[in-house]
């Protein structure tokens, strides 16, 4: 097989580093050569595995041999930005060193939110590209995080298309005359190559995530209420995202054989909400693991989740496959479906500029860039039915740049 990619997400406190963990175990022993790779600031992927280390050892973000097949890598992000970040870093703590912030603190605030997701997104496109692992594991931060990191390769293609050779261009321009008058300084031409090399580096890594045959997304849960309703966000934001949704993992579920009266309770309203995940997720598969006496914490553990988890099947098996995007043509109109699950209308803002379709829900936004064939055209209509958006485009001159829904 080719590269398989798993990303595990959830709200904090679910238990995704142990599925994580559970499910690089598994693959190891099938043969496969994996890596777990933490994209979580508070790393506990080298805890879970019980692996012996000082307490703010991370092996300056360097893999860890488990066993012969299977390797763990916690990022460092200050290592990253030594290795990755060299000019960009420096031209912005110096920039925040001239406002007046403290050298330390300027060094400290430059390294910006979202630089340990292009690490990850450098690192997955390493490993594809020089063949070093059949299957990688993404143990992400909680959910915001995660939508940050499967955005990020839509926002950095955006920039570069649309704003980085203009940028470049006025900062040659100006630059001199800048220098003359403020002490604030202007980016280098160095800068803006590091930005470039950088973004090289990242080619093709949108492709990757958004293969449904290269990777899936898993969403980790627990039976509960506010757990499930963060859960529904995030898989209708991942459906946005155009990332595939392979499966639903209800985790630490309080076993059938736990009869204390204290338990009566949390059983019930448990058995609730795995009913409800399983109708609200229908039909994606819903796998199940019971809560362990104890915490996951080495192999031993580790590999009976897995047994939970997987049974005797193998984890790197894509179980669902359905893409959120579906483009079609009828008679002389494209359609555009887009899967939305649990949205209401009310809830979206459809608007096309370009050759781009924008869409927003909340406080996200996606660019989706239209084929060739639709961006002459304007959406005429739209309409949501059964969690589908579906978008109609016509050369009607009545069409509006922003559509009602």
């Amino acid at each position: 097989m080719g590269v398989r990619i798993l990303l595990y997400s959830g709200k904090g406190g679910v238990g995704k580093t142990s599925v994580a963990a559970a499910t690089g175990y598994r693959a190891a022993a099938l043969g496969y050569r994996t890596i777990v790779l933490s994209l979580d600031v508070a790393h506990s992927l080298a805890d879970c595995f019980d692996h012996k280390r000082d307490l703010m050892d991370t092996n300056r973000g360097n893999p860890v041999r488990i066993n012969d097949r299977l390797a763990i890598q916690e990022i460092d992000v200050q290592e990253e930005v030594e290795r990755n970040w060299g000019e960009v870093y420096k031209y912005l703590s110096t920039l925040l060193n001239v406002t007046g912030l403290g050298e330390v603190v300027a060094e400290e605030l430059a390294i910006l939110p979202g630089m340990e997701e292009v690490c990850g997104l450098l690192y997955i496109n390493k490993y594809v590209r020089e063949n070093t692992y059949d299957v990688i594991i993404l143990d992400c931060a909680p959910t915001g995080e995660s939508l940050r990191f499967i955005s990020m390769p839509c926002a950095l293609e955006w920039y570069m298309r649309k704003v980085f050779t203009v940028e470049r261009n006025l900062a040659r321009v100006i630059r001199p005359v800048v220098k003359s008058v403020t002490t604030i300084p202007m980016p280098e031409d160095s800068y803006f190559a590091a930005l470039q090399s950088l973004f090289k580096r990242l080619e093709g890594v949108d492709k990757l995530i958004g293969d449904p045959k290269i990777t899936s997304a898993r969403l980790v849960t627990n039976p509960e209420k506010m757990v499930v309703k963060e859960t529904q966000r995030a898989f209708m934001y991942f459906c946005l995202y155009g990332l595939c949704v392979d499966s639903i993992i209800i985790n630490r579920i309080i076993p059938e054989a736990v009869n204390d009266s204290y338990f009566k309770n949390w059983k019930r309203s448990q058995s609730h909400y795995v009913e409800c995940i399983e109708d609200y997720f229908a039909p994606i598969p819903i796998l199940k693991a019971n809560l362990f006496v104890d915490e996951i914490v080495g192999t031993q553990r580790i590999a009976k989740l897995a047994d939970l988890l997987f049974e005797s099947g193998d984890p790197t098996t894509v179980l669902y496959s359905e893409p959120p995007y579906r483009y079609t043509k009828s008679g002389g109109d494209y359609k555009l479906q887009v899967t939305l699950p649990f949205i209401k209308k009310d809830d979206l803002e459809v608007h096309v500029a370009g050759d781009e379709l924008i869409l927003r829900i909340g406080n996200f936004k996606r660019h989706v860039p239209l084929p060739r064939a639709l961006t002459n055209m304007n959406p005429s209509a739209a309409k949501i039915e059964k969690n589908i958006l579906t978008l109609t485009f016509g050369d009607s001159k009545h069409a509006k740049k922003k559509v009602k829904i």
